[in-house]
């Protein structure tokens, strides 16, 4: 098949809007049917196209690289988890971080449901649940399914985070029918 847009031959083309399109040209082409119209409409020569298909440039590739490479180096990429602020580009501890430790105090301690705890904590329990999971409190850092050593503190220390996994698998077993 032909790129209605660039006329590069295509073993992988994407249909959009019923027009076909090579995977440059679709990566690009806008949502809006009569923008869509426009854009078609706006001939180039696939030659112009040829270096993103000859190094496999994907959009948003360069910045993954970037995200992966700060995680290696023990730094979060995304918005810190209740507990810490970020200062400086670093995660520090905050006024929270006593209640994180709490919530796993209680959690272990006491035999509450998750409900009842996401009552206590006001917090939901998809919270609950993300909190209990979440490694960052560990003093790492979990990227693209990796795990890697955080320059940051940790909040809880290691024999409460894997007692409170092992208590949370049972809560989590999937129901008999």
């Amino acid at each position: 098949m032909t790129c209605e847009k660039c006329g590069y031959t295509d073993q992988k083309e994407k249909t959009i809007f019923g027009k076909n399109l090579c995977q440059v040209c679709a990566t690009f082409a806008p949502q809006n049917q009569q923008e869509f119209q426009n854009y078609i409409l706006e001939k180039i020569d696939w030659k112009n196209l040829d270096t993103f298909r000859k190094y496999k440039q994907h959009p948003g590739q360069k910045q993954k690289q970037g995200m992966q490479k700060m995680a290696t180096l023990g730094k979060l990429q995304t918005r810190p988890p209740l507990g810490y602020d970020v200062t400086n580009g670093n995660l520090i501890p905050n006024e929270n971080a006593t209640k994180i430790h709490s919530l796993f105090k209680t959690f272990l301690a006491r035999n509450y449901s998750l409900n009842s705890l996401s009552k206590n904590f006001s917090l939901s329990v998809n919270g609950i649940k993300k909190i209990l999971t979440n490694r960052t409190y560990l003093g790492e850092i979990k990227f693209d399914n990796k795990i890697h050593k955080g320059t940051h503190q940790p909040i809880i220390n290691p024999e409460i985070f894997y007692a409170a996994q092992r208590k949370l698998k049972t809560y989590l077993k999937p129901r008999k029918k």
